[in-house]
């Protein structure tokens, strides 16, 4: 009697072994459920955002670099610095001289993810020149980045890193831009299709 009940259990066991190996095997050979993936393409609007913080110091490195490389100083020869505000360092030529120069702008992250760079002070060596016509002489004698616009009349600079061109069409929005405290943050925008 032990002998069939032991036969009994063990092709019950042989049974439920069997139907696990065959369920398995049903949900190994479906298709996998891409409806996830799909969601995720499709709500991407053709960019990725990468959020980056930046410190001035590195920042300030890599726009005199951009400057520089795309051969935007030019035959007058100026600097960006970010210090408590954006200093632009430059020469301006005044009949046989050169004229050294400092222009301050205090920084605003606009709500676009572009940036206005309101006048605060300026500097022509001993000179005192109205801050519109200092403007419209960068204006005209500075060779800018595209999406960078002089407005001498509102004394101001207006970047607009939607319209910059920068390589692979990945687009750049500015979320702060704070020098006192050193609160740096962008969007990078890598496009996917």
């Amino acid at each position: 009697m032990k002998d069939s009940k032991w036969k009994k259990l063990f092709f019950a066991l042989l049974v439920i072994n069997a139907l696990i190996l065959i369920v398995l095997f049903i949900f190994i050979s479906m298709p996998a459920d891409d409806e996830g993936y799909t969601a995720i393409t499709e709500n991407s609007d053709n960019y990725v955002p990468f959020n980056i913080k930046a410190n001035k110091e590195d920042l300030n490195r890599v726009i005199n670099h951009y400057l520089e490389k795309e051969g935007l100083t030019g035959a007058i020869d100026y600097k960006v610095l970010l210090n408590d505000e954006v200093d632009l360092y430059g020469t301006i030529p005044f009949f046989s001289q050169d004229l050294q120069m400092k222009l301050s702008f205090e920084p605003e992250a606009l709500e676009n993810g572009d940036v206005v760079l309101q006048q605060k002070s300026i500097s022509v060596g001993q000179l005192n020149l109205p801050v519109s016509h200092v403007l419209k002489l960068v204006k005209d004698r500075y060779k800018v980045p595209e999406g960078v616009t002089i407005q001498p009349q509102k004394e101001r600079i207006y970047v607009s890193l939607q319209e910059m061109k920068l390589k692979s069409d990945v687009k750049v929005k500015v979320d702060e831009f704070n020098l006192k405290q050193d609160d740096i943050r962008f969007t990078l925008l890598v496009p996917v299709k």
